[in-house]
């Protein structure tokens, strides 16, 4: 038999649970939740089975998503790419399941949404989405000898035109530098761009604390690329990347992603998660396949009633503001993103 508890992400009951788990990722760690809660004004706790003498058995984190209109829900998490449940096995994973169900039915939720897969929950069907991974190997020459002779060949050319490769070490880094090229790259997306806030508060949350770092990629006129990864418990994922199209030709994203897996190493990480990716971005799929990754469809769960939501961004009004995005100035990309980033969790 098992009860059902719901902590707060600061309970150090979760906290130790989370640590003891070999699966646990980045995503997993109470930080993670608590800055997405925080930036955006919602509620983050989790939901956990456990047994007889209170020990955790099985949990998720859980964010509870409230807007002025529709429906609140509950989600593991918003704004992270996959988030599966940390149990044991088949059983623990049934009552977690459970677990989710009465706690959310207690708060009056109607829909849990788990960015994983999860024993009981209807897979979604309106996402079109696949995740990268790559397995470190222990020795740098070998995993370097391992990639593709035209991805050794980008990143020497990356190296002889000047660019290299520094990590950030101060909060301006991913504020300013950072900043300034995920705008830009955004905006070539036709997305809205996160509040600027969620970047400070993500350094005093996991790059500051060591859950994080920041590469920045710089040629001899200045910073042409950044990326943003979250390293925990043998994980290190790429969780933002940025870069200056005019500088393409530089290569700087091949040696930013180098050294990331570099860094991997260093601190003993057993997988670099290169993050999600759209189905129908061929190129960017191609990019991380050439650096080996293993690819596979990002499947997440829903429990309780009701269709699956819409992805944020489709149907005629995305597209509509994907083409005044991309046309209109930085500081629309970033006004939308202050307004309207928070209703896509």
């Amino acid at each position: 038999m098992s009860d059902t508890a719901v902590l707060e992400l600061t309970d150090p009951r979760w906290a130790g649970f989370v640590a003891s788990q070999p699966a646990a990722t980045p995503f997993h760690h109470p930080h993670w939740g608590t800055l997405v809660a925080g930036c955006y004004g919602f509620r983050a706790f989790a939901v956990a089975t456990t047994g007889p003498a209170g020990q955790i058995r099985a949990g998720l984190p859980v964010i509870e998503v409230r807007h002025l209109r529709g429906e609140p829900k509950w989600v593991s998490l918003p704004f992270t790419d996959y988030c599966p449940p940390l149990v044991r096995g088949a059983p623990d994973e049934a009552r977690l399941a459970g677990a989710l169900q009465q706690a959310a039915a207690a708060a009056g939720i109607q829909r849990v949404v788990i960015r994983a897969p999860l024993a009981g929950a209807v897979p979604s069907k309106c996402l079109t989405a696949l995740r990268h991974g790559i397995p470190i190997d222990a020795d740098q020459a070998r995993v370097f000898a391992g990639f593709p002779s035209k991805t050794r060949t980008h990143i020497r050319q990356a190296e002889r035109r000047g660019v290299t490769v520094r990590r950030g070490t101060k909060p301006e880094d991913l504020t300013e530098v950072f900043y300034r090229l995920h705008l830009r790259t955004r905006r070539r997306l036709g997305v809205p761009v996160q509040p600027r806030r969620f970047f400070r508060m993500l350094w005093d949350s996991m790059i500051g604390p060591g859950l994080g770092l920041v590469f920045i990629a710089e040629a001899p006129d200045g910073p042409v690329a950044a990326q943003v990864c979250l390293a925990w418990n043998g994980t290190m994922i790429g969780k933002f990347s940025a870069s200056d199209e005019r500088a393409w030709s530089l290569r700087p994203n091949d040696l930013i992603v180098w050294h990331s897996i570099q860094t991997a190493l260093e601190r003993g990480c057993r997988w670099l998660d290169m993050g999600r990716t759209d189905a129908a971005s061929e190129g960017l799929r191609a990019f991380k396949r050439s650096w080996g990754a293993v690819e596979e469809p990002l499947v997440y769960g829903t429990l309780g009633a009701g269709p699956d939501p819409a992805l944020p961004g489709n149907g005629r009004a995305g597209h509509v503001l994907a083409s005044v995005i991309r046309r209109g100035p930085l500081a629309l990309c970033r006004a939308t993103g202050e307004a309207l980033y928070r209703y896509a969790a």
